[in-house]
Parts: structure tokens; sequence; C-alpha cells
């Protein structure tokens, strides 16, 4: 299994560990230490040298309850370190649901498209079915940023993801986007309660979307600040890696993920059993 992108096919025979690199003042997690330039080029590096596969690279705060942002600013934004990275030989992946910024992303080096919106967004779609070989995420939301936690998702989670992105991914392969292309997010946070986010966990294998590979996205989540006590999300580190290798070893191809180290540590360490 592959993920194809616009300058890599990332081998998904073994987990992926993709870095956040939030360029942004107000993420949830670590807003505003990387906002600059230079300290997400320098971030970029560090995330690297710690073990990172693929850095994606955001310029608007999807936590909930946060403001969009205008399309100039998350420009001004991602533009500058995208370029910048561009030059580091890792795959680069954007977090951003604006067709304009897929576009000129794209054009300035970047691999893949990491949409929470899954393509819905007016001519989003357009954007990555125009380009002959960039990767693509697709993720579920249950409404929108602003809302999506006032009130969440009712009943059973599992059937309902599956059949949102199975008709994304189908969308997208109708207008000739080769599947290899396509990698699924469940959205964990993105619309759910605690419960219903552990049940996409517990039951990950039931996620089947044909032979399309799942990234996982629960760092430093606030349904893991549920379940240990730890209302700050830097102090969630230890609740991200048992996520991490409990979703990896449920199926999960690619992890997003704050603690580039810590992940690749606790997945050698899954690695060494599988080996076993």
């Amino acid at each position: 299994m592959h993920w194809q992108t616009s300058r890599f096919d990332i081998d998904l025979s073994l987990p992926r560990v993709m870095g956040i690199v939030n360029v942004t003042p107000d993420s949830f997690s670590d807003g505003g230490e990387h906002a600059s330039t230079l300290a997400a080029l320098r971030h970029c590096e560090q995330l690297l040298m710690e073990g990172a596969h693929i850095l994606d690279i955001g310029g608007e705060s999807t936590r909930p309850g946060s403001p969009a942002v205008p399309l100039d600013e998350e420009l001004a934004r991602v533009l500058p370190v995208v370029r910048g990275a561009a030059r580091l030989g890792v795959p680069l992946s954007v977090d951003t649901y604006k067709p304009e910024v897929m576009r000129a992303v794209l054009e300035a080096g970047a691999d893949i498209v990491n949409d929470i919106w899954a393509l819905r967004r007016q001519g989003a779609a357009a954007v990555v079915t125009s380009h002959p070989r960039c990767g693509v995420c697709l993720m579920h939301m249950h409404r929108d940023p602003q809302t999506m936690q006032v009130a969440p998702m009712e009943g059973d989670v599992v059937p309902q993801v599956v059949a949102f992105l199975q008709e994304r991914a189908q969308v997208l392969t109708e207008l000739g986007v080769a599947p290899e292309r396509i990698v699924l997010d469940p959205g964990i946070g993105f619309g759910k309660t605690v419960a219903q986010n552990f049940s996409l966990l517990a039951r990950q294998h039931d996620l089947r979307v044909g032979d399309l590979a799942w990234l996982a996205g629960w760092s430093r989540k606030s349904s893991l600040g549920h379940a240990t006590g730890r209302d700050k999300p830097a102090d969630r580190v230890a609740a991200s890696l048992a996520a991490a290798v409990l979703a990896v070893d449920r199926g999960a191809r690619v992890v997003r993920v704050h603690d580039v180290r810590e992940t690749v540590d606790a997945l050698r360490v899954w690695q060494a059993m599988q080996a076993a």
C-alpha cells in the first residue's frame, strides 16, 4: 500500500508519523509557538530530526468554536513556510479547506491537501482533480468548527462516518482521482462526543472504504483529557502515545501528532512486537 502525492509515493506498509506544524496564534495545543515563518521552519527541521515522515502545515485553527481566518491572512501564514519546507525533501501536507489556498500551496511545492471539509467547499474538489498527482486526506466533520460541539452527532457514529467518507471518496474517484491518492480520517473530536470518539477507536477495524488507508488524529485531544483528567493539552502526551499505538494496531497507516519523537519511539516498540 502506498499514498501517491505530488513528489512522493509514501510507503504505507509501515505506519507513518505526520508531524503537526501550526502556523497559528490560537491552536488548542501549541498556538503561537511557531506562528512566525522562521519559528515554523525551525519546528519543521526539529520534527524531521525527531523522525517525522510527513509534515502537516496549518494556518487556521480548527479547535471547537474557533473563528474562520480570512483568505489573505491564511495565505500569508502558510505560503512562506511551504516554500521554505519544500526544500527539506519530505512530503508536505497543508491543512486547509479553502480552494485558493490549496491551489497556491500546491504550486509552491506542497504534496498533500488535508481538508477537514473533505473537499465539500465550492471549487475544492476541482483543485485536487485538476492536479495530476497530489495526495488528499478527506476528513469527516459534523457541522463546522464553530458549531460542531454545540450539537454533536447522535447515535452510532461508525456507520455514519463510513457512509460519509465512502461517498466523498466515490465523488473523487468518479472525477478521475486515483484511489492511491486518497487517505481517510474519521475526524476524532470533530462533532463527536467522548464516547463516540472512543467507539471509533475501539471499532476502527469496521472503518472500511475499499482499500483506502486511514489517518488517525488523536494527539492531545480533549477526549484524552476526559479519560485521564489532564486538563492541559501539553499534559496529554502519554495518553496521545497510547491512542496512536492503539490506532495503528487497529489499522491506521498514518498518525498525525504533536509529539513526534515520543510517537516514533512508541511505534518502534509496536513494530518490534509485530516482528517477533
